[in-house]
């Protein structure tokens, strides 16, 4: 890797708990890529829940045990270099890559189906089973480096990889078709405006849950009406009044989600930021004829389908708060609090787009 630096900035996970877990560094060795990578200067990196949720071992079934602590279920490895939303260029690529894709700008796919050069039986996701992004280089399967032509600054296209591909796998999943009628939970975060926007660019109808201090601005992305978290959802739309439900929120109002949806509703879930224990009436699921769709790993089309959105215009990019990574602290702080509508995102080169 002629020209390219031995070590890198970055910040490494050190183990499950609070803040202090996360140590900023200077001395990073630089990634090499295998056979079938690619390396890649990180021009910026977004900021997910899945970084939160990792080092304090919530996805532990266990008591957040260490030993099932991972998006996948496994204990993980550390040090660890987070960060699933990765914008940048390739600099350097494997013996099996085409080196004409050295320049490229690109976005990486976070469900990560192959590394070091073997499929995976299981999907990683980027930054969690292996490093990802909140470094100056990142190394990653060439196939799950997608190239992107768009007149967006890096820090804007960082906000797509990791939130709309999750809303787009969601919508994909439930299939979602103009003729439905979509209501959305957490819909002012990055996963719920990204589904605003993609519901209404497949032409459906969008109820979406807010506070009533964001309802203006999801509107002007594409929701077509905005009902407040804390009311009462089925007095407010009706039993039997929604064809599919994008829920990113679960909790204590979970049953109401089920009491909205029609006969053969579609419920689809990717988050539990209100609680994961919901209580469930079996016999509204199987009455209703109701189908319900747990959505991690993405479709082979989701992202590519992404892409192709990104560059025809069809979704915007809402960025609230940009960060350095020496500021990792701060900015997680600020992504707990909820305040904000969009994605937090790390500049971690000075953008030349």
């Amino acid at each position: 890797m002629a020209g390219l630096p031995n070590k890198m900035s970055g910040v490494l996970l050190i183990g499950h708990g609070g803040a202090d877990m996360l140590n900023y560094r200077t001395d990073i060795p630089v990634p090499h890529p295998g056979a079938g990578d690619v390396l890649i200067r990180v021009f910026a990196a977004g900021v997910n829940n899945t970084d939160i949720n990792t080092r304090t071992a919530w996805y532990s079934k266990d008591d957040q045990s260490s030993e099932d602590a991972s998006w996948s279920g496994q204990a993980l490895k550390f040090p660890l270099i987070q960060g699933a939303d990765v914008c940048g260029t390739i600099v350097s690529v494997g013996d099996n890559v085409d080196k004409k894709r050295i320049g490229e700008r690109v976005l990486i796919e976070p469900c990560i189906r192959e590394a070091n050069n073997t499929t995976l039986d299981k999907p990683w996701y980027f930054g969690s089973e292996c490093n990802g992004g909140f470094a100056e280089y990142t190394v990653v399967a060439s196939r799950h480096a997608y190239a992107v032509n768009s007149s967006y600054a890096s820090t804007e296209l960082a906000s797509f990889p990791c939130s709309y591909s999750t809303a787009e796998n969601m919508l994909t999943r439930s299939q979602v078709t103009a003729k439905d009628r979509v209501l959305i939970t957490g819909a002012s975060g990055g996963v719920g405006s990204a589904a605003v926007q993609l519901a209404k660019a497949r032409g459906a109808t969008v109820i979406a849950v807010t506070s009533t201090s964001k309802a203006a601005m999801l509107r002007e992305i594409g929701a077509d009406q905005t009902i407040d978290r804390e009311s009462d959802y089925v007095k407010l739309l009706g039993k039997n009044s929604v064809d599919v439900v994008i829920d990113l929120v679960a909790g204590q109002k979970w049953p109401s989600l089920l009491d909205v949806l029609e006969m053969g509703g579609r419920y689809a879930v990717a988050g539990a930021i209100g609680g994961p224990v919901v209580a469930l009436d079996v016999r509204t699921l199987y009455l209703k004829d109701l189908s319900f769709f747990g959505c991690t790993v993405l479709e082979p089309e989701v992202f590519g389908n992404l892409i192709a959105h990104i560059e025809n215009g069809r979704v915007k990019p809402l960025i609230a708060e940009t960060y350095t990574l020496k500021e990792i602290e701060k900015a997680q702080k600020s992504f707990e609090r909820k305040g904000h509508i969009g994605k937090i995102v790390f500049s971690i080169k000075d953008d030349l787009h």
